[in-house]
């Protein structure tokens, strides 16, 4: 029979009881993944709305929404930023639903940076 007077689960005697303090220990945090907002081109979505896309959501200057939009029409796609992913995400989501308010076909998508 167990004796009373013994604890099952003996702790360690001393004023630190069991517990070890690590002081070497360095954080492991890395730099967070980062995503290209891609905007697509398409026949239906007229110059002045991606401009105005780049400009509202994306802040964007005049000539800088202009430009990347000129390269987008020429070259079917072209980088609107890069962000974190929730970042991102949330900028592909308002970009999408105000194309989708005023009937545009605009597509956006995020994708990994190299």
């Amino acid at each position: 029979m167990a004796d009373p007077k013994k604890p099952d689960n003996p702790r360690p005697a001393g004023p630190d009881k069991g517990r070890e303090l690590v002081l070497d220990r360095k954080p492991k945090t890395k730099k967070p993944r980062r995503y290209k907002v891609v905007i697509h081109n398409d026949d239906y979505t007229t110059m002045e709305f991606v401009v105005w896309v780049l400009k509202s959501i994306f802040h964007k200057t005049g000539p800088e929404a202009r430009q990347l939009m000129l390269a987008v029409h020429h070259k079917g796609k072209g980088i609107a930023g890069v962000y974190t992913r929730d970042v991102a995400e949330t900028k592909v989501a308002q970009a999408t639903a105000l194309a989708e308010s005023q009937d545009m076909p605009l597509m956006i998508t995020t994708e990994p940076e190299d």
